[in-house]
């Protein structure tokens, strides 16, 4: 496995140099709030995605690199807004920016970051990549608003529901970036598609295991303060299935939980309980297990190369992470 990231190891730098230097504003607080969240630690899967399916349809140029630092400050946009929107303590192990800065520098500079990637991506003068990112940034905003009013109505949805909610908020964008890669690759229409719905199944596959880490994870190390989705009223799958499992004495029991205005430690102790009682995480860990079948799967019609098995190992890793 080492072999094949080394491969890339000069496209990973040189895209994190991008990220870091692209940010191209001369108003100091943009700077200062765009540096700070973009150092934070972040895993740069789409970023990653990105060259990896570009260098797998054979583009071999640099702009890879610029597109890939672009596709990052998106999802950087869309982490300073959720994080204002959920009122989050912390991001990544670090205090939330919109807690240092407040709520109204922390949305404005997630604009700023909106509009310097979206203004970047229509440099490239690829109609294609501006209809890919456009319609990648309205299902996103879909997906988070799906979220709210779900919350809202508090009713126990199906497990459809969620997963069309998670396709929106987190698979739009990892499917565009693969998309986007192949565009520069100049991929034909199928190969295209393909590579979409590798990431739009990864994207499902990695929020369902990043809903699993508030139940299951080790908070100091992965920068996720565990209870944080519950505290929070977060529609999660391993919620989902014990709500849809559990008798109906002890779901009315749960729901009371979940409808209090502050969770304590013992209520969420309680509720990790019932779940571990009815296989809810394993549930969910086999889900997402079952989407990163399907999305390497989508990859059976490319030919052997380093870039397809780092891919597939990107894929396996989105269920492996530490927990």
């Amino acid at each position: 496995m080492a072999d094949v990231w080394d491969c890339y190891h000069r496209d990973l730098t040189t895209v994190e140099e991008q990220i870091l230097t692209n940010i191209g504003s001369d108003v100091p607080l943009v700077k200062e709030i765009s540096t700070f969240i973009l150092q934070g630690g972040g895993k740069r899967i789409r970023p990653l995605l990105l060259v990896l399916s570009a260098r797998l349809c054979g583009c071999q140029g640099h702009e890879m690199h610029a597109l890939a630092s672009f596709v990052e400050y998106i999802h950087t946009a869309t982490l300073l807004h959720d994080d204002v929107v959920d009122d989050a303590e912390f991001r990544r192990g670090k205090e939330a920016a919109h807690r240092l800065w407040g709520n109204q520098a922390s949305i404005l500079v997630g604009d700023y970051l909106y509009a310097k990637a979206v203004r970047s991506i229509v440099d490239f003068r690829i109609h294609e990549l501006n209809s890919v990112i456009a319609e990648s940034v309205r299902r996103m905003t879909e997906g988070e608003v799906m979220q709210i009013s779900l919350n809202r109505y508090q009713r126990v949805l199906s497990q459809t529901e969620y997963v069309q909610m998670i396709e929106r908020k987190t698979g739009a964008l990892i499917a565009a970036a693969c998309q986007m890669g192949a565009i520069l690759g100049d991929a034909d229409a199928s190969d295209q598609e393909a590579l979409f719905h590798f990431g739009l199944r990864l994207g499902t596959a990695y929020q369902i295991a990043d809903d699993m880490l508030d139940y299951v994870g080790h908070g100091d190390r992965l920068g996720k303060t565990l209870g944080t989705d519950l505290r929070q009223g977060k529609i999660t799958l391993p919620l989902l299935h014990l709500l849809h499992h559990i008798d109906a004495t002890r779901r009315g029991e749960v729901q009371a939980l979940l409808e209090q205005s502050y969770l304590g430690q013992g209520d969420i102790e309680r509720i990790v309980v019932l779940m571990n009682e009815y296989g809810s995480v394993e549930y969910s860990m086999a889900i997402a297990c079952e989407y990163v079948d399907k999305a390497k799967s989508a990859l059976g019609g490319f030919g052997e190369s380093t870039a397809k098995q780092a891919l597939c190992i990107a894929a396996d890793y989105m269920t492996a992470r530490d927990h």
